[in-house]
Order: structure tokens, then sequence, then C-alpha cells
């Protein structure tokens, strides 16, 4: 399997990126049961992406403390110096991305934050994975928009094509509003309604949007 760095770096647009993959009922891979993944690249190196129906009971301010991040512009201050946390940063959401790297964190996020680390993921959506985001986060100066994700889905060479041939995927384009709702036990029939499809209709059958 290929880095995610290199996966992302490589900016030609592959036909999956920013689309959804939504499990099918026959997936036999009980990580991925009712899932739904926003595709972030694809490419003939393979293809990665985020599970964004999976919740993470890990609280934003408990991950702060868990890093011990110091602003620059606060170091050396003395004691409590660092304590302050933004508003948005208490209710800034943490999830499970996908079974690779579980340790490592993403944050999903809207163009409106950018930095030397920031690759955008489409026309809409950037991918940061430093600490520079968590302390911007932090102190307010964050995106508008964004969840934090734990770990990675990842494909290697084919190995995504192949699953989707043998019916284990659907795909459609993504949608910002449903990557950042925090209703993560509709978001599944949420896609399928979006695609025009009851879950009943789901079958074994191969096809895909």
């Amino acid at each position: 399997m290929f880095g995610i760095e290199k996966k992302l770096y490589r900016r030609a647009r592959g036909c999956l990126d920013g689309h959804f993959l939504i499990a099918m009922p026959g997936m036999n891979d009980e990580r991925f049961e009712r899932a739904v993944v926003f595709v972030c690249a694809h490419s003939e190196d393979g293809a990665m992406g985020f599970i964004v129906n999976r919740p993470q009971p890990l609280q934003f301010e408990q991950l702060l403390d868990s890093l011990d991040l110091e602003s620059p512009k606060q170091a050396g201050d003395g004691p409590g110096a660092d304590e302050t946390i933004s508003e948005r940063a208490r209710d800034f959401p943490i999830q499970q991305g996908g079974p690779v790297d579980s340790g490592r964190g993403f944050v999903l996020h809207s163009d409106d934050y950018m930095s030397e680390s920031t690759i955008p993921v489409n026309d809409d959506l950037c991918l940061t994975a430093t600490v520079d985001i968590l302390r911007a986060i932090k102190e307010g100066r964050g995106p508008e928009r964004g969840i934090m994700l734990l770990g990675y889905a990842g494909w290697a060479p084919g190995q995504l094509e192949n699953e989707i041939a043998a019916n284990a995927w659907l795909s459609c384009p993504g949608r910002d509003d449903i990557v950042f709702d925090q209703d993560h036990s509709g978001k599944y029939n949420r896609v399928l309604a979006h695609m025009g499809i009851q879950p009943a209709m789901l079958s074994n059958q191969a096809g895909h949007a």
C-alpha cells in the first residue's frame, strides 16, 4: 500500500475523488458494515478515504490535553497561560476514520483554513494532518467546518475497483453537508435517499451510480 501523503500529493483527480462509497449489505468486512466512506484520493496507485459515520467517544479537549499542545504565542507565559480553549473547539467532532493508522489524526475541513501542509481534496474540502490546525482550532482560528478523523481506509492498486465489481460498494458524488453531519446513525440511509434508493432495494446484484 502506498503512503497516504503520496496518494494525496499526486493531485491528478481520480474518478472517485470526492465521492462517497456506501457499503452494500453483502460487505464481508465487519469493519465497514453500513459504512459511508468519503474518498480523498483514487488513482492507479490505490485509494484512500475516511469513514464518516463512526462516532468516537474522545472529546477534542481531552485530545488536546493528551497532546499537551502549547501555542507559540503563549509559551513561557507562566502557569495557566495555555489553558483557554475556544467555544468551537470544545464541540469539535472526533470520529473513527478507518482501520489503518488508527492512532493518527487527520482533519477534514472546509477550505477557509489553509496551511503549508493543507492538501485540497476537491473544490470545497481540504485535509490537514499536522498539529498546526489543532492549535488553530483551539484558539478559534480553525476552519468553519471540520471533523477530526482517527485512522483512515486504504486500498492497494486495483483493490477498490475489484471490491466495487464484486458489489461490495455503491458510489455517488459526496456532499459536504453529509460529510459534516453528526447524525451518524442516520447518515447511511440519508446517502441512499440522496441516491433515490431505499435500503430495502439493495441487493447482491452488482451495480453502482
